[in-house]
């Protein structure tokens, strides 16, 4: 029978430390299991160790579905993150850094993502350089977001990011650190490029989800956030995406 969905699962923030490797590859055997593509929304890696990513494409060999993932903060710690990024690579991880993938007939557009604050309190590129240079990182990956966005050529699209487009998903959060937490500047390719839902993670007390302003669902799968709103489940989101419709689980 023509399987008429494609189910994704989608988790970020396993923080993989070199002892981690049979806990993960359960999770990740759980999550084959139960979809057909593994989304991976950054801090893959608990100090960005080339160690860690070893452990982390050892858990995931075992899991026989596609695995497309991006980078997270943490992924950076120790400067080595390219190197990761060629670890997990050369495991067959499909790593976005503004580039677009197409799995099973969806298309995949992903980056990391940077801070700066949502809608007027947005951090503005006046004053220091120091404040300059932050804010100019975060057009930077907005630029490569929408880059990725616009080469997608599939009618079921998907945004995979680290850090937040939207405010409603980080609440829960200290407001302190909001700004912290994402920036609605990623927001904005979605509205001139719209999916049908977009996954990312780093804040692990927010909300599970929230809508963009022109209503793209946006879910929130930082693990601890899912172990703790979910409790007994398994702690990735399912989303199936079906050839006409979006229906989330």
């Amino acid at each position: 029978m023509l399987q008429e969905t494609i189910r994704l699962a989608a988790v970020g923030d396993l923080h993989c430390t070199q002892t981690s490797t049979s806990e993960l590859r359960s999770f990740f055997l759980q999550a084959a299991d139960n979809a057909d593509i593994l989304l991976l929304c950054g801090d893959l890696t608990d100090y960005g160790l080339p160690e860690e990513a070893h452990v982390l494409a050892e858990a995931l060999s075992p899991a026989r579905i596609p695995v497309v993932a991006v980078l997270g903060n943490h992924d950076f710690e120790s400067g080595k993150e390219n190197e990761v990024r060629r670890i997990l690579t050369g495991a067959g991880v499909h790593m976005l850094d503004g580039e677009a993938c197409e799995i099973h007939g969806i298309g995949i557009a992903g980056v990391k993502g940077f801070a700066g604050g949502y809608g007027r309190r947005s951090l503005g590129p006046w004053g220091e350089s120091a404040i300059k240079h932050f804010v100019n990182e975060a057009i930077q990956e907005t630029l490569k977001f929408e880059s990725a966005l616009a080469k997608l050529r599939t009618s079921q699209r998907i945004g995979l990011l680290h850090y937040s487009p939207i405010q409603a998903t980080v609440e829960g959060e200290p407001p302190e650190i909001f700004a912290f937490l994402g920036t609605s500047r990623l927001e904005e390719p979605l509205i001139r490029y719209p999916v049908n839902a977009v996954f990312h993670g780093h804040a692990h007390r927010g909300q599970p989800e929230g809508k963009t302003a022109n209503n793209i669902p946006v879910y929130n799968v930082a693990k601890p956030l899912l172990e703790r709103t979910f409790p007994g489940r398994p702690p990735f989101r399912i989303v199936e995406i079906p050839k006409s419709e979006t229906v989330a689980m």
